[in-house]
């Protein structure tokens, strides 16, 4: 609202301060597209601080001996559960993890060596009598066939000899690069150890950023023309809104989609279910696409075992985005925070495309600021809109 000693500044004068404030906001405009490269920590800790904004606003309201928590205390007891979930999750899910891992090795080891040539015959028959049967005119010959002439219909295949040259491509390719195996663990040892020291220093920003949070929201308040402070308000208030059910919404049905994944596959008997649930989890943080690409392996996997087992875990899939689409969605995030489907898909290829893995990550939440900023826009031009309930499209 305008202060009264506001409308007495002359028009020359408010004309001036907006040009200051414009420059201003250009100057934070032309830092930022100058040291892009470097904005990555920075935001994520941003992210990380607005994510437990709430826990930390809800722990300050605590009181011990008639005084409340400091917010830096609050901070410190949420870091100190999330490095408690985090020994939690390894000493009891990473031996697990590492003995899939070991299995697979073995299973794929194990495979490569009951490759005989009886073996290889007997998948040769099974492969051709299932390409026949499904109306395709390949002829899988074997070495015999082909030295003897003997006519095929369609296209003949040497099966044996193929992966025979293959296996001798993998040997000569491992041999050839035997020497890089020190190269390499070294490379992995620095990495860790970098990404250790950045998880670190990210979150010790978002630290930062949460102990002060009122005060820089109050900084980039001042940077707003007086006479518009109630629409910024109004904005920042539909921003948080929408972000709040993307970031801290998403995070949530995540960690609901891998329970009730591993659940799942615990109760189905599939195979390697720790580390497929742990990767349903991960990718779960990228909608629509990460729901995809981690259900592809499992429903896989199951198939190996039977095309009921796969079925029967590709229906339980289903049943879990279904969950998620009419109830979880709409529970945890909010009709306010919802994005159209066709929003989310773009800007997830548009940040892939332009930024990688870390902008698939990234673009959900920006797309979220964006669209509330249009939709805000878009109600101020038209102020009738205001009067009537605004629903994002289902």
């Amino acid at each position: 609202m305008l202060q009264p000693h506001e409308l007495d500044i002359p028009a020359e004068q408010r004309r001036k301060r907006l040009y200051i404030l414009a420059g201003l906001w250009l100057t934070v405009a032309v830092i930022l597209a100058l040291f892009h490269s470097v904005l990555l920590p920075f935001a994520s800790a941003a992210l990380i601080a607005y994510l437990v904004h709430p826990l930390v606003t809800r722990l300050t309201r605590v009181q011990v001996r008639g005084r409340y928590l400091p917010r830096w205390v609050g901070i410190l007891l949420i870091y100190a559960l999330f490095f408690l979930a985090v020994y939690l999750f390894f000493i009891a899910m990473v031996p697990q993890l590492y003995s899939e891992m070991a299995r697979i090795s073995r299973d794929g080891v194990t495979f490569l060596n009951s490759l005989t040539p009886e073996r290889v015959h007997v998948l040769a028959d099974r492969a051709e009598d299932w390409l026949r049967a499904n109306g395709i005119p390949v002829a899988i010959a074997t070495p015999e066939d082909i030295r003897n002439g003997v006519p095929t219909s369609g296209l003949s295949l040497n099966l044996e000899k193929t992966i025979q040259d293959i296996a001798a491509s993998l040997t000569s390719l491992t041999r050839d690069h035997m020497g890089d195996i020190v190269t390499v663990s070294r490379n992995i040892i620095t990495s860790v150890i970098a990404g250790v020291f950045m998880m670190f220093f990210i979150l010790m920003v978002a630290a930062f950023f949460s102990i002060d949070a009122h005060a820089i929201v109050r900084y980039f308040t001042s940077l707003v023309p007086v006479e518009y402070g109630n629409d910024a308000q109004l904005l920042l208030e539909r921003i948080d809104r929408s972000l709040s059910g993307v970031v801290r919404g998403q995070v949530t049905i995540c960690v609901v989609n891998g329970a009730l994944t591993l659940l799942g596959l615990l109760l189905f008997g599939v195979k390697f279910a720790f580390l497929l649930a742990t990767v349903a989890t991960v990718f779960s943080l990228i909608p629509i696409f990460g729901t995809i690409l981690s259900s592809v392996p499992i429903v896989l996997i199951a198939l190996a075992d039977g095309f009921q087992k796969g079925f029967a875990i590709l229906l339980w899939i289903i049943g879990i985005h279904a969950l998620e689409a009419y109830f979880l969605n709409p529970k945890i995030m909010g009709s306010a925070a919802r994005i159209h489907p066709v929003i989310v898909a773009f800007s997830l290829i548009a940040g892939e495309k332009m930024f990688g893995l870390v902008g698939a990550l990234f673009a959900v939440p920006v797309a979220s600021i964006v669209v509330a900023c249009f939709d805000y826009a878009r109600i101020k031009a038209q102020p009738s809109l205001s009067e009537v309930k605004l629903e994002q499209p289902k």
